[in-house]
């Protein structure tokens, strides 16, 4: 039987680079799984991930934002009723923004989002962005008789009254079109991209991805669906025609150069036992977009 070591911090560090009140990054570990629709596992993604982080360069290949802190909090409980759940998550988030840190809230299925996005709104005010990389639109209202299923989550933001702009979606109802246009969620789906060129599109120098008038103040929910499987095939409900690494990687820098991100989650990725390509590349793409922050972002 292979041997796993888990740790219980980010990088498999015992101590950040910094003191917790000058941590800029502060992870949430939010293992929910409730609202499973194809297969299940979201729940051990957390714990993958942070076990994953071990192998990882502190060098980024561009950039260490290891250097500019980051701390690991408890596992919040995720077990009970989704409003009691994504309280606990909300009080664990609401810890990281008082500490003065960007909260990095892992998931868990995409549900768990809505936590994160009510604790920053209740401080922030409610006027930052979304930007959402996902396979799916997540926009249904109800979904299997419940408000609270990782198909609605982006409907919950928008009811915020939060702006969101969705990046990479492959699948989507006609429900989710139709509340897209009256709501006006600006997108880039993958079909989109691929009839724009894929990556060459994202590197030419006329590319522009958010809107002018997209808030300053961004919040970025990454669901790993988003990516192709061949990149990311360990996730909850894998979708054809996904993005490549550094299609993704260049996307997120067009998201976040100049702007202030106040918070980010990475969700959904569906451990295989075994096979740990999956795992390294979520916590990989925790760190990267970390890195991206810390070179391009702008700081309050």
């Amino acid at each position: 039987m292979e041997e796993i070591h888990c740790y219980d911090k980010f990088l498999g560090e015992e101590e950040p680079y910094l003191p917790k009140k000058d941590c800029r990054f502060y992870i949430v570990s939010a293992p929910y799984e409730a609202t499973v629709s194809y297969m299940g596992g979201t729940a051990k993604g957390p714990a993958a991930l942070i076990a994953a982080s071990d192998q990882l360069e502190f060098w980024d290949g561009e950039s260490t934002p290891w250097y500019d802190g980051i701390y690991t909090g408890p596992v919040v409980d995720c077990e009970g009723e989704p409003e009691q759940v994504l309280g606990r998550i909300e009080n664990a988030v609401r810890e990281a923004i008082e500490n003065g840190s960007i909260p990095v809230t892992l998931g868990g299925e995409h549900t768990i989002s809505l936590a994160p996005l009510r604790a920053l709104a209740k401080h922030y005010g409610y006027t930052f962005g979304i930007v959402h990389f996902d396979a799916h639109g997540d926009l249904r209202y109800i979904y299997d008789d419940t408000l609270y299923s990782h198909g609605c989550v982006m409907r919950r933001a928008c009811e915020l009254g939060l702006k969101l702009f969705q990046i990479g979606v492959r699948s989507l109802c006609e429900e989710e079109e139709t509340f897209r246009k009256e709501y006006g969620v600006k997108h880039l789906d993958g079909l989109e991209l691929a009839r724009m060129g894929g990556l060459n599109a994202i590197l030419s120098d006329n590319f522009t991805l958010l809107p002018p008038d997209f808030p300053q103040d961004i919040y970025i929910s990454f669901d790993v669906d988003a990516f192709s499987s061949a990149v990311m095939p360990a996730t909850g409900t894998p979708d054809p025609g996904g993005l490549g690494w550094y299609e993704a990687i260049f996307l997120l820098e067009h998201a976040i150069r100049g702007r202030n991100v106040i918070g980010m989650d990475v969700v959904e990725l569906a451990p295989y036992p075994g096979f740990h390509s999956s795992d390294l590349a979520a916590a990989k793409l925790t760190y990267s977009i970390m890195g991206i922050i810390s070179r391009l972002g702008r700081r309050p």
